[in-house]
């Protein structure tokens, strides 16, 4: 099985990293193409995989391909690699806003297609990410895929009408975490914590916050409830959340994003 990028900038190298480390596919089984030679160096030397410019050759190279650019170049790369995609090989797609029929179309012909969006924590290991596709892919393709992703994310396989929900509640929200972590550092900085000690500290309670969510089954709500002892600091800290909108503005940050995925 060989495996090809189209694009490895964030999200497809963070692709490769998590397919690597989990010792999956080899190097020597892995070719990406890229606008940027630099970046190409760099995954070369990072990773040891194969590397083109040319993303014809990618494209003949694999028999997995994923279009991993951003979703105004799609419409360029498909025209570019079209006549050289075969009928056998599967192609994902992880740009937002690109459907399973606008592909095809642009295309111009039937493919085995698989619409997917991972996010960025597939570099550690723990991405998550969505899947659909279309009826030319065998259940067997399905697994296929799901199988080299699950060396870097858990997968869920759903109704395409859900995909733009999955950009906004797992492709985009680790942007969302990422400053909710680093508000609370600041709030230990200001405390008195040095700030490499504060990270670490409020890194990890998101974390293990998140694996009691997986791993307990239970409400977050209930879980909430836990911490929240009466006349305790806990309760008095959600207090100040649900006053100043907490939960408004995530759900507004949310549908925001979700409105931005559906115009692509």
């Amino acid at each position: 099985m060989k495996a090809g990028f189209i694009g490895c900038g964030n999200m497809g190298g963070a692709m490769i990293k998590g397919i690597l480390s989990s010792g999956m596919l080899k190097s020597e089984d892995i070719m990406a193409s890229d606008r940027s030679a630099e970046l190409l160096k760099k995954r070369a030397a990072d990773h040891g995989i194969k590397t083109s410019e040319d993303n014809k050759e990618t494209a003949r190279f694999a028999d997995i391909l994923v279009l991993s650019v951003k979703p105004q170049f799609y419409e360029a790369v498909i025209e570019d690699i079209k006549d050289a995609v075969r009928d056998d090989q599967i192609i994902v797609t992880i740009a937002p806003g690109k459907t399973l029929s606008w592909v095809t179309e642009k295309f111009g012909k039937d493919i085995k297609l698989i619409r997917m969006m991972p996010n960025t924590p597939a570099m550690v290991g723990e991405g998550m990410i969505g899947m659909c596709h279309n009826d030319k892919v065998s259940e067997e393709d399905v697994e296929t895929v799901r199988n080299i992703c699950k060396s870097f994310a858990k997968t869920e396989v759903i109704p395409e009408n859900l995909m733009d929900v999955v950009t906004a509640v797992s492709g985009s929200s680790p942007a969302y975490v990422f400053m909710f972590i680093e508000a609370m550092a600041d709030a230990a900085v200001a405390g008195g914590m040095p700030r490499d000690k504060a990270y670490v500290f409020a890194a990890q309670a998101v974390l293990g916050s998140a694996k009691m969510v997986l791993e307990t089954g239970k409400h977050p709500g209930e879980l909430k409830d836990m911490v929240c002892s009466p006349v305790g600091t806990t309760i008095q800290a959600v207090r100040v959340l649900e006053e100043k909108g907490f939960r408004s503005a995530v759900i507004e940050c949310m549908e925001k994003c979700l409105e931005v995925s559906r115009s692509l």
